[in-house]
């Protein structure tokens, strides 16, 4: 009895001390807008300037023409003599053109969107005195992989940050490694630009991280030992209890082969 019991001691030691070792995940590790210095969390500097997005080699422009000129009016099939008109995309070429109808190659890249849609207003002008243009970017999306729910999704405002990109996604599995987030920037046709950073700091708000631009691809690696985490406090109490039931059935067992 007296073995059986010193077992049962040395099991129950052994599995309490996994369970100590597994742990859960707590809010040092996953929990966000923690302020800097405290548990390695790192501060950075402040950019309050937020750079509008230029347009790159191969994004696609769509664009709307408006003009109250009858003849251009029936080339394009509008009703009442007034013309609103969604073309297709239209994709920036490696030379930084792009063919819209009835103009010459317009150079639009390195221009905001509003910078070029006063070029491509100012080039349709001199073959349409009213013409009026509205410009947008058509990919205007940022893509999610890693330890999240993957997936391409919609800037639907300006100047989104990283937070609402991660809501759209439904935030960030418990396992994601929040230390070391990367944000793929592209450059047209150089190497794209990557950006690390601990989205657990409260610091990254107004900093060069915090906002997204279209095309960006955001990557969250899972961490090393999210194969030794329990998901939740439920989880941890779970595993003591099948682990003291482990223990009681062990010393029944025993105490059964004692008689």
């Amino acid at each position: 009895m007296k073995n059986a019991f010193k077992y049962g001691l040395k099991l129950l030691v052994v599995i309490m001390t996994g369970v100590i070792l597994t742990g859960c995940y707590s809010h040092r590790v996953i929990g966000l807008l923690q302020e800097p210095g405290k548990h390695k969390i790192p501060e950075y500097e402040k950019d309050t300037v937020h750079e509008p997005y230029r347009i790159h080699i191969n994004d696609e422009i769509i664009y709307r023409l408006i003009t109250m000129d009858e003849t251009i009016s029936k080339v394009l099939g509008a009703n009442e003599g007034i013309n609103t008109q969604y073309a297709n995309s239209y994709r920036v070429y490696d030379d930084g053109t792009v063919d819209f109808p009835f103009l010459p190659p317009v150079h639009v890249e390195g221009l905001t969107v509003e910078e070029a849609q006063d070029t491509v207003k100012a080039a349709f002008r001199e073959i349409i005195p009213d013409a009026d243009v509205k410009l947008a970017l058509y990919n205007k999306t940022f893509t999610v992989i890693g330890d999240i729910h993957s997936g391409e999704y919609y800037i639907y405002k300006e100047n989104m940050n990283i937070f609402e990109a991660l809501a759209m996604t439904g935030d960030l599995m418990n396992s994601g490694d929040r230390r070391h987030v990367r944000i793929v920037r592209p450059n047209g046709n150089e190497e794209p630009e990557i950006l690390e950073f601990d989205i657990r700091s409260n610091s990254i708000i107004d900093s060069k991280y915090y906002y997204i631009y279209p095309n960006d691809v955001i990557y969250v690696a899972r961490t090393k030992d999210s194969f030794v985490k329990l998901p939740s406090y439920a989880g941890f109490l779970g595993l003591i209890t099948s682990s003291v039931s482990l223990l009681v059935s062990v010393l029944n067992y025993y105490t059964t082969l004692a008689k």
